[in-house]
């Protein structure tokens, strides 16, 4: 792991804004140029796409109204009509992003099996695995900003914001700080320089007390260093040396092939304050799933669905009645249940657990009078795995659901009743169904795939070229999850309720617990959010609100759109130069990794319609039509050229890239004509066997 850092324009546009801060107070006269060289770059580099929903969420002491019309000069009716202290509150907002994108956690490079990062690999893997956390040992900036007299919750919640940093930390910086990113961005240059540092004595711990006074020009005799410390040896005595054993991945791998004994140890991502879970190379095991969701988890649910309410309410003036969610077992494995305790909060149900065990005893419902709002009806789509691993969360949840549904409430206070009554009364007109079966089916609220079988039944599609409208990908996601779960129900064919589930759905949500792998990483993210949002505006005629949950700091999880995360996933990943240059010294496999993150990107737009034309011209640029990128896979892998050109090009066939320059569109027509006569003289040049 390693952070995005910023890179080309938008490295400009953070010098520019940092060059905006002083002239404010050295030199206003200045200001109106600077704004407009500042607007010229965000048009430039498309961060108005970025500008216009991030700029409309409430700030807390300010919020801007945004539109999108422009003045006969070029720039947006909102940015023309501020005043001087919106424009500064612009530019904090500007400041804070680009801090954001800059310290994004991303990939770097693939792990390579058996073998421990080194060098400056080593440094951010240790920084990313020290950032939050673990356990009783705090985090590393956390700890290093108490030492400068600064909060990092408050420095988190306001990037852009100006303070008065102290002398110490200006002084180590060795050049202003005038907002929190600007301390942020010191906060995590000092962590670095510490790490190094103690990799430099070779992780010694004796050598604790001279790497913070050569580090931070600190005498280790001053107070306020005993967290410092325990971080230090945690990294020398914990994570250092189960990093070492990384090569005992390929002795327990030959040692299971061969009949052995793999030693066992704990799952969960690094990463997310769990750096006790290394070494790898072990049999992984989960979770007792009679503690799911664990107190922890019931926090984060909680919170996660308070942001998912609270955001469609400042959006839409009102509670959704209805909200979509799918549900992984791998996560529920990593989190103890954030997503399960979620769906319980949405519900107004809240888990009970035996003190001694921590083990869940039952559920209780939460008063309406302490909830504060109507109970949300949940339809929930689980992965195969989840219903494998956790049939004991399934009858939770369901247990939940009977609960909203039985208690004596107003149904404009009840959604889940609501709705099931509605449906009740729909089951029940032409005698179709017994009593007890029409009852049972109208509260199916858990759904997936056949017994046995695995996916969504999009991936297929996609990777054929099979489909034309989303009633084809509704059509494969209906018909392949669903199938009921319940108490009651182990996969019961109710492909009519889950079509009626989710007809009412408004909030299509999913969840993402840690950076380690992000939405263009995978195949799963399309298909089951993006499926989701496919078959729902097909059912609908209209697009939903699509959300994605963010607890990779499970003390501060929130909640985004889809098209924020996927603008910020773009940006620091998929046309970063630090990520692809880390990927190509894969080879060959690297080839196919860019391949797959254009594959992704395609497949959630065809799914989500979250990718806009800048972003197809960016990546057909970056990818494609850059000439070392065209040398980097004509000499490692000239298949993934073909497939990447291919995938582009299949876009703007399918209007999803609407608008392709010509110059673009003719560059990758040509260069998938030469792939292929490349690949031809390939197959021509492969010697035969005799």
């Amino acid at each position: 792991m390693t952070s995005a850092d910023t890179y080309g324009e938008l490295a400009q546009l953070t010098q520019l804004v940092d060059e905006y801060y002083q002239v404010e107070s050295l030199d206003p006269s200045k200001l109106p140029l600077l704004q407009r060289q500042i607007w010229d770059l965000i048009r430039q580099t498309n961060l108005d796409a970025d500008l216009s929903a991030m700029l409309s969420r409430d700030h807390g002491d300010h919020k801007h109204d945004w539109d999108d019309e422009m003045t006969p000069e070029g720039v947006p009716v909102s940015l023309a009509e501020m005043d001087g202290k919106d424009i500064a509150h612009l530019i904090e907002d500007i400041d804070g992003y680009l801090c954001e994108l800059g310290a994004a956690q991303i990939r770097n490079g693939l792990h390579t099996l058996g073998q421990m990062p080194e060098g400056e690999t080593l440094i951010d893997m240790l920084r990313a695995l020290t950032r939050l956390p673990n356990g009783p040992v705090p985090g590393m900036l956390a700890t290093l900003a108490v030492l400068y007299q600064l909060d990092t919750e408050m420095l988190h919640q306001r990037k852009g914001r100006k303070l008065a940093a102290t002398d110490a930390l200006t002084d180590w910086a060795g050049r202003p700080i005038v907002t929190g990113a600007d301390a942020l961005e010191v906060l995590d240059e000092m962590a670095g320089h510490l790490i190094r540092l103690f990799e430099y004595y070779r992780f010694d711990k004796k050598m604790t007390d001279r790497v913070i006074f050569e580090s931070l020009h600190r005498d280790p005799a001053s107070p306020g260093l005993t967290d410092l410390r325990t971080i230090m040896t945690f990294i020398a005595e914990e994570i250092v040396p189960n990093l070492a054993r990384t090569d005992e991945e390929i002795t327990n791998l030959l040692h299971g092939l061969s009949g052995g004994y793999v030693p066992a140890g704990p799952s969960g991502a690094p990463t997310r304050g769990m750096a006790h879970i290394l070494p790898t190379g072990r049999n992984f095991y989960a979770v007792d799933p009679r503690v799911l969701p664990s107190k922890a988890a019931w926090e984060v649910g909680q919170q996660l669905a308070k942001e998912v309410l609270d955001r469609h309410w400042k959006e839409t003036g009102h509670y959704p009645e209805s909200v979509g969610i799918s549900i992984w077992g791998t996560s529920a494995m990593r989190t103890h249940g954030d997503d399960v305790a979620e769906v319980l909060a949405l519900l107004g149900v809240r888990p009970v657990w035996q003190a001694e065990s921590r083990r869940i005893t039952g559920l209780e419902i939460i008063p309406p009078a302490q909830l504060g709002r109507p109970r949300v009806d949940v339809t929930t789509r689980i992965s195969g795995f989840f219903r494998d691993a956790f049939p004991h969360l399934i009858e939770l949840m369901d247990e939940a659901v009977q609960m909203a549904i039985a208690a004596d409430e107003p149904l404009e206070e009840n959604f889940v009743k609501k709705h099931y009554l509605k449906e009740l009364a729909e089951l029940q007109k032409d005698d179709t169904y017994a009593v007890e079966e029409a009852e049972e089916r109208a509260a199916y609220r858990i759904f997936g795939a056949a017994p046995g079988s695995y996916g969504a039944g999009i991936l297929p599609l996609i990777n054929e070229r099979n489909w034309e409208t989303d009633g084809d990908f509704a059509q494969a996601y209906i018909n392949w999850g669903g199938y009921a779960y319940s108490r009651n129900a182990q996969g019961v064919d109710a492909r009519d309720e889950f079509t009626r589930r989710l007809t009412g759905v408004e909030v299509a949500l999913h969840n993402q617990d840690n950076r380690e792998h992000d939405l263009f990483d995978s195949d799963d993210y399309l298909q089951f959010h993006g499926g989701m949002i496919a078959t729902i505006r097909n059912l609908t005629g209209q697009q939903p609100k699509h959300y994605l949950g963010d607890s990779q700091d499970p003390a501060k999880p929130v909640v985004r759109d889809l098209k924020e995360e996927t603008l910020r996933v773009f940006r620091s990943r998929v046309i970063n130069p630090k990520w692809i240059e880390s990927i190509k010294k894969h080879g060959y496999k690297g080839g196919l990794e860019l391949t797959a993150t254009v594959d992704y990107l395609f497949g959630y737009d065809a799914t989500a319609h979250v990718v806009d034309d800048w972003m197809y011209e960016k990546v057909a640029g970056t990818y494609a039509l850059d000439a070392d990128m065209q040398q980097f896979f004509e000499e490692n892998n000239p298949w993934a050229l073909q497939a990447v050109t291919g995938r582009l090009l299949e876009a703007a066939q399918r209007g999803l890239w609407e608008r392709p320059s010509e110059e673009t569109l003719e560059g990758l027509k040509n260069l998938y004509l030469k792939s292929e006569t490349l690949l031809e003289s390939r197959a021509d040049q492969t010697p035969t066997l005799k």
